[in-house]
């Protein structure tokens, strides 16, 4: 089943199949939901009862579909006007949503979208601003259920066009070996450096999140090689397993295959995705660049993974002739996004170009096309078709229930009222607002996929910011960057656990150590809020400015969080020199010159400390 979903949403994005928008959200999510039945909710023991209940589930699945695709065009020529049984439908694909969503997802998020889905009937009974009218059963199931703004709303429609070519865009990488490429592409890039396998793991994740749409995942496949490798190198396994969590976690604000969410952000705000790709690209790679310099300074305060110890070493002229057809197709895919290709056309183009290099490469160096070759290659492909699908199932199913709560806030008017409530609590402070904002997002990312927090909390809490004057686009950039993080702040740090669980580590201990190694990235979203530059809005001579001032602010930010230049540094130390990189990362002429002050003089004491040492002969 997972071929055939995944070789329909092929043809439909090459445009052999026509489908409108409404039937293809209804067919995808209708396999999407029988996948999950079949797979995700697969047993260890298979009763009896356990098959009949998959089976009807997927019965019901299947039927939910078919009724649909057969009432969509009639419910909109009547003007919206539904049935019982439109109502009886809805209420069957909710309930099933979730179901799937408990048992797949999380109880989270399944819980989150029951309260929402209570609140029309119990509006009257809610105090204050949440009070409000009544909505019948007919009304409410029928509107999420045959309308585009609930179920079938903008969540499903980005999972049927963007998110599931991306992920079979990614599934043909792992098939066709990106995964081996990218590593030994990333040791050649960093094998003469201190540090150099930790800096391997930070750019080995960052490429990884083209072929991975979560933290998690990133994890998994980036961790499995590089959290070995670092302990091998000398770190403990606490260590190891936050910097490959941070590191991984970075994958998903990555231009130019971002998470999940950023395809979401462009049907929210209307801006194309090579807009949010541009505005993304400078706060991302200060993101990594915190990490390199967290890592270069622990491990020369560890003493472990220094430039003079033996290690294998990757020349980057024979990784690139090695691989060279895996390098092509994400250039290329880089080249259509920059150059204004739709985002799935691009992942589809990108596609079909690392076959057809795959199969020149192996003439190329076979000077032939054999048997064995052609049917390992039609085995790659209908392997990265299925896999494609596979992994697009919960982030399809995560939209589907988020499409819920987008629904009832759409229907019932309350993200009006949330957003009004916000800005009161704030009392209309824009970086109170902010706060508040940062400490929604990362609470619902303890229990939720980075595409569900998006959701909600850009739904509800970003209008707040845009209303309060912040532009629309830096609102749901500040949203995506925490909901993307989320992953690693404790106590529920997905990223951490899976990463602790390789590095066969405390998990609590990673869970704190990763969010440490990640401090900065709590700072970086106040940095592009405040500082526009650095989202390359203003000009030349701005950006310019700006970039290397927060340059210099997350360098100095990084000694602070290590306690380490040179030698180590007290505590004193460390608190000015975090004041004063904070001052530099938060935009300002005035605030630039008090951080360097402080900066200069935090230096000016350990050298001047460190010659009365060495006059002493300490």
């Amino acid at each position: 089943m997972a071929v055939i979903v995944g070789s329909f949403h092929l043809l439909y994005v090459s445009g052999v199949l026509v489908v409108s928008s409404m039937p293809l959200r209804v067919i995808h999510l209708m396999f999407m939901t029988s996948i999950a039945i079949l797979v995700r909710l697969k047993t260890k023991h298979n009763t009896p009862l356990t098959l009949t209940l998959r089976g009807i589930g997927v019965l019901l699945s299947c039927a939910v579909g078919i009724y649909i695709l057969t009432r969509w065009q009639a419910i909109i020529e009547s003007g919206g006007v539904t049935t019982s049984i439109d109502t009886y439908f809805g209420i069957a694909i909710v309930a099933l949503i979730l179901v799937i969503t408990w048992k797949s997802i999380g109880k989270v998020l399944s819980a989150i979208v029951t309260l929402f889905l209570l609140y029309p009937f119990v509006g009257p009974y809610m105090p204050g601003i949440l009070e409000n009218r009544a909505y019948s059963l007919n009304r409410t199931f029928s509107f999420l259920f045959a309308s585009t703004q609930g179920i079938y709303g903008i969540p499903i429609s980005v999972a049927a066009s963007y998110i599931v070519i991306f992920c079979i865009y990614g599934a043909f990488l792992s098939k066709f070996g990106a995964g081996d490429f990218l590593f030994k592409f990333s040791s050649a890039l960093t094998s003469k450096l201190t540090a150099a396998t930790a800096k391997t793991s930070i750019i080995f994740s960052a490429l990884v999140g083209m072929i991975s749409g979560s933290a998690a995942g990133n994890v998994a496949i980036a961790g499995a090689i590089s959290i070995p490798m670092m302990k091998k190198r000398g770190y403990s396994a606490v260590k190891a397993g936050a910097v490959q969590a941070v590191a991984a976690t970075g994958g998903q604000i990555m231009p130019p295959v971002m998470g999940a969410a950023a395809f979401l952000m462009v049907e929210l705000t209307g801006v194309p995705y090579s807009g949010i790709m541009k505005a993304a690209i400078i706060p991302a790679l200060l993101y990594f660049l915190s990490i390199f310099f967290i890592v270069h300074f622990t491990s020369l305060k560890d003493r472990v993974d220094l430039k003079d110890e033996s290690r294998e070493v990757y020349v980057l002229s024979e990784v690139l002739k090695e691989g060279w057809y895996l390098a092509l197709p994400i250039i290329a895919l880089m080249y259509f996004l920059i150059t204004g290709f739709s985002p799935f056309k691009a992942a589809y183009y990108s596609t079909i170009m690392l076959i057809v290099v795959y199969v020149i490469a192996n003439i190329i160096s076979e000077k032939k096309v054999t048997y064995n070759f052609v049917k390992d290659l039609i085995s790659k492909i209908l392997g990265s078709i299925e896999k494609g699908a596979y992994d697009t199932v919960p982030i399809s199913i995560a939209c589907a229930a988020s499409g819920l709560i987008v629904g009832v806030i759409t229907m019932t008017g309350i993200g009006a009222k949330l957003t009004n409530l916000i800005i009161a609590a704030s009392n209309d402070v824009m970086l109170l607002a902010m706060i508040y904002t940062m400490i929604i997002s990362i609470i619902l990312g303890m229990g939720l996929p980075t595409t569900a927090v998006y959701l909600i909390v850009a739904s509800v809490v970003a209008p707040a910011l845009v209303k309060m004057g912040m532009p629309l686009l830096t609102a749901h950039l500040y949203v995506f960057f925490f909901g993307c993080i989320s992953t690693i702040t404790p106590p529920v740090a997905l990223a951490s656990y899976v990463s602790a669980g390789i590095a066969d580590a405390d998990i609590n201990k990673v869970g704190w150590t990763a969010f440490k190694y990640g401090l900065i990235s709590f700072i970086l979203p106040y940095m592009f809020v405040y500082g526009p530059a650095l989202l390359l809005q203003g000009s030349v001579v701005e950006v310019i400015t700006s970039v290397l001032v927060s340059i210099v602010g997350v360098y100095v930010l990084s000694i602070s969080i290590v306690g380490y230049f040179k030698s180590n540094i007290n505590t004193v130390y460390r608190a000015i020199l975090f004041v004063g990189g904070f001052l530099l990362v938060n935009q300002g002429y005035v605030t630039d010159i008090i951080g360097f002050i402080l900066i200069g003089f935090v230096f000016y004491m350990i050298r001047k400390n460190k010659r009365m040492d060495v006059s002493t002969g300490e």
